[in-house]
Parts: C-alpha cells; sequence; structure tokens
C-alpha cells in the first residue's frame, strides 16, 4: 500500500483532534469570560438650570466614563417643585436602575420615594441636599451650617462688628436653607452690635429677589450688608445693587461660582462668595454608587468642602481649579 494512503487517516485523526480541541478551548474561554453588561444609575437632580447643576452633571459623566457606566438625568424646571421631582424619583425606581443618585429638593418631602427605592433593593446616595430617609446609603456634599457660618466671618470682615444686614434666602423650611441661616445668625451673634434687620425668601426666582432686595433697601436706607445664601438669589441681589447703584455702598457675600457671580465679583459688585465643589459632588456620587450597586461598602458622609472667594484670591492657582474644574 502506497505510505501515502498509510497516512492519510492518521493525519485526519491527528487535525479532528486539533480542531475538537480548539473548539473545546474556545468555548471555555468564552465560558469564563462572559461580557459583562454596564451598570446603569439614575440622576436625579434638584434642577435642571444653573451652572451649578451643570457642574454637577458634567462630574457625574466623568465618573461615569471613569467606572464604565451608563448614566439617565432627571431634573424638575424649578427646585422648588417638590411634587415634580417627587414624579420624576418614582420613575428612575421604576426603571430598575442598579444605584440612583439624588439631590433632594426636600429633606423630609423625599425621604418615602428613598424608602420605596431601597425596599425595591435599588441603594441611593444622596448628594448636594440631604434626605431625612436613614437608608439612603451616603451623603456627599458640603457642610452647610459651616457655610453659612463662612459667611458670616466674610461679612464681619467687610462690615466690620457693627452694622445692619439682611439675609436674602431661598425657600423656608429647605434642608440646605435652615443649616445656612442656623450657621451665619450663630456667626452674626457673636457681635452684639450687627443686626438682622430683615429676613426673605425668593423661591429661587431671580426677579423676586431682585424686587425683594429693593424693597429691603428702600424699607431701611441705612443697610451696611447682604448674605444671599444661593445662587438665584445672589444673582437676584446684584441686579438690585447694581440698578440701585449701590455697589460701593452694600457689601454681598454670596453662594456658589457662576460665571455671572465671578464677573460681578470683578467688577466689585459682589464681595466675596462662598464656594462648594460641585463637579466633586458629581464625581463622588456617581463614584460611590456604582460601589453601592457592587455590594460595596461606601461611607456614610463625604464632606466635599467650602471655601471662600474674593478679588484677592480668585486666581490663585488652586482656587481657579475650584472655580473652573472643566478647564485643564
Amino acid at each position: 500500500m502506497d505510505k501515502t494512503m498509510k497516512l492519510g487517516p492518521l493525519i485526519f485523526a491527528i487535525l479532528a483532534a486539533a480542531f475538537s480541541m480548539s473548539s473545546c478551548m474556545r468555548n471555555t474561554e468564552t465560558e469564563s469570560t462572559p461580557t459583562e453588561k454596564k451598570k446603569h444609575l439614575e440622576v436625579v437632580l434638584r434642577s435642571q438650570n444653573g451652572d451649578y447643576w451643570k457642574t454637577v452633571k458634567m462630574g457625574a459623566e466623568v465618573a461615569a466614563k471613569e467606572f464604565n457606566v451608563t448614566l439617565d438625568f432627571r431634573a424638575p424646571d424649578d427646585e422648588g417643585d417638590v411634587k415634580g421631582q417627587i414624579a420624576l424619583m418614582e420613575q428612575s425606581v421604576n426603571s430598575g436602575p442598579d444605584a440612583i443618585v439624588l439631590a433632594a429638593n426636600d429633606y423630609k418631602e423625599l425621604s418615602g420615594v428613598v424608602d420605596d427605592a431601597e425596599g425595591r433593593g435599588i441603594p441611593v446616595v444622596a448628594i448636594d441636599s440631604e434626605v431625612e430617609s436613614r437608608k439612603a446609603r451616603s451623603f456627599i456634599g458640603a457642610n452647610n451650617y459651616e457655610a453659612g457660618q463662612m459667611a458670616g466671618q466674610q461679612l464681619i470682615k467687610l462690615v466690620g462688628p457693627k452694622g445692619n444686614i439682611a439675609i436674602v434666602s431661598f425657600k423656608q423650611g429647605e434642608r440646605n436653607t435652615e443649616l445656612r441661616e442656623q450657621g451665619l445668625l450663630d456667626e452674626i451673634s457673636k457681635y452684639p452690635t450687627m443686626k438682622v434687620i430683615a429676613k426673605v425668601y425668593t423661591m429661587t426666582d431671580r426677579g423676586t429677589a431682585d424686587q425683594l432686595t429693593q424693597g429691603i433697601i428702600e424699607k431701611y436706607p441705612h443697610l451696611d450688608g447682604i448674605v444671599a445664601l444661593n445662587e438665584i438669589s445672589s444673582i437676584g441681589v446684584a441686579d438690585a445693587i447694581q440698578r440701585m447703584n449701590l455697589q460701593d455702598k452694600v457689601k454681598i457675600i454670596t453662594f456658589d461660582s457662576t460665571s455671572e457671580e465671578l464677573e460681578l465679583l470683578q467688577e466689585g459688585v459682589i464681595q466675596a462668595t462662598i464656594i462648594q465643589n460641585p463637579f466633586s459632588i458629581g464625581y463622588l456620587g456617581v463614584k460611590n454608587a456604582v460601589e453601592a450597586s457592587h455590594g460595596k461598602k461606601i461611607p456614610g458622609r463625604v464632606d466635599t468642602g467650602i471655601k471662600a472667594i474674593d478679588l484677592n484670591n480668585m486666581f490663585w492657582s488652586d482656587n481657579q481649579k475650584l472655580l473652573f474644574p472643566f478647564i485643564k
């Protein structure tokens, strides 16, 4: 018999065995390293408007890319729309995400839907503003009481230990409002000759803040300073002061660091602003929510810090990173 004919069956058998082993290896490899489905997170913010929330969103998106998760953002048009935010939160819960990041518009009213989410096995991480529910896994944000104290310290530096001041806040009974107010009032109480002669609430409306500020000045022409406790109130107060040409007389302490506020700071309309770290708040919110979705233990509280910015220090390199976190 020809040698080639004798070797034929043997070569075929070897090739068949090799092919079979290769197939088994491929199947084993496929089974041992399946493609893992990306985690999906819902992010429910207080508002979809304003530079502050755009920066929070930016931080969240950077974290989502880094930790390979997908995000859906939801937010009412107005921070005062508590019922609207509850409805959006319910939509997020019903969509069955792996975790939820929530900036609550109301400390008490959002607690029920947070409890519901946790009851369904969906971890909730609170950012920027706390929520009453004990089931929220973590709070990530600034210490608002200390922020109020810092605003008071800045005001005393500008006005002195004696004077008449007004507080322009955003929503009565709102958790961040209460903490900032209390910190501010406790700081001012150290100076018996410093008097709070007016306190108003703007419901986060710029025009209302403008009108209320004008009304305060008309009633109390010897006003020395104003502390505005959030972004929208801050801009509204500045509008009134500019229009009434009082920027050299009435000192303004504001909150947050929108582009408009920083411009007003350079123009001398605003004298100082208390800034948070919205980029880090968004970033750490997603980071901790991802870890919670994997069953990892996360810190119950993360203080993202506050800082007082004025014309003297706004151009320091460290402060520029806080004011413009999206610029490399």
